[in-house]
């Protein structure tokens, strides 16, 4: 079915095209806030995983660096032990003087064997203790300057939910052309996004021209019949659920209600604009999909 052309919005009075402004920067103010945290996360995540990266290959270099010293040392301690094994022997085969020099020279291998042995386990043991600074250190600037971003970003979503708050406490709720009791209503798109946020009914907006062909609003087909720009009425006609309706010269916010079988509640179309050939709003339908009873649409 072919799709009504849509017109270019019609002029707004200032103080509608301020409001509308002001939407469009709670809404780009909320959707840049949401990208900047998305964005500062994944650079925090690279940032961790380069820096864990880095951490890991330097306590190898030091694995790497403490082996071939421990190996080195090994090989010099077996020297020196095997040089100690020999100065016992020459020691047991002398005796008087000779043997008390080479008891004192087994003694001075003997403190030059644990000086070598401590001296290569505190070396080792320093340097692991600086690789684990270095590491808690990045990690603990890392986690700071992620909380203090977080922090800046939840202000932000804070001050544009306080917004949508008071928009909402300002919407008023009226009685439909059905003799309904309507919820709540908006009036132009700022008061439209707050609707959308209580997530209690879908919503589709439209810019409908008037043409012999019908335009398809949701699960509805809609054909606008005539607006009247002086008096700011329309006349439209509605197809659901394979019965068609007219709705004739209805007025500026006013909630045109009709009921389809797969709702209890009864759907609401609602013109904020109305100009030369066009009428400007919305349609809200129920979330919930209760079918309603034979007794109940007779009843209504």
């Amino acid at each position: 079915m072919a799709t009504s052309p849509i017109l270019p919005p019609p002029h707004h009075d200032s103080g509608s095209g301020a409001k509308i402004a002001i939407l469009f920067g709670i809404v780009i103010a909320l959707l840049a806030a949401n990208v900047y945290l998305f964005l500062q996360i994944n650079n925090t995540k690279d940032e961790i995983a380069a820096m864990r990266e880095s951490l890991l290959t330097e306590i190898t270099k030091v694995r790497e660096t403490s082996s071939l010293t421990t190996q080195a040392s090994r090989r010099h301690v077996e020297t020196l032990r095997s040089e100690l094994e020999a100065a016992r022997r020459r020691a047991e085969a002398v005796a008087g003087q000779a043997r008390e020099e080479a008891l004192k020279q087994v003694q001075v291998l003997e403190n030059k064997v644990t000086e070598e042995s401590k001296k290569n386990q505190e070396q080792v043991k320093a340097e692991l203790s600086k690789v684990e600074q270095n590491a808690l250190a990045a990690s603990t600037k890392v986690s700071e300057t992620l909380t203090s971003q977080v922090g800046e970003v939840r202000k932000e979503v804070s001050s544009t939910k306080s917004e949508l708050d008071k928009t909402i406490s300002d919407l008023k709720k009226v009685t439909g052309d059905l003799g309904v009791q309507s919820g709540f209503i908006a009036t132009n798109s700022k008061e439209l996004a707050a609707l959308k946020a209580l997530g209690e009914r879908n919503y589709y907006e439209f810019n409908l021209v008037k043409s012999k062909q019908p335009y398809k609003l949701g699960e509805v087909m809609v054909t606008l019949k005539n607006a009247d720009v002086k008096r700011n009425r329309y006349t439209i006609e509605l197809v659901a659920d394979d019965k068609k309706v007219e709705k004739k010269d209805k007025s500026l916010n006013e909630p045109v209600q009709f009921y389809m079988s797969k709702y209890r509640q009864p759907c609401e179309l609602v013109v904020n604009q109305v100009a030369k050939d066009r009428i400007v709003g919305y349609l809200s339908q129920p979330k919930v999909q209760t079918p309603r009873t034979t007794q109940t649409a007779a009843n209504e």
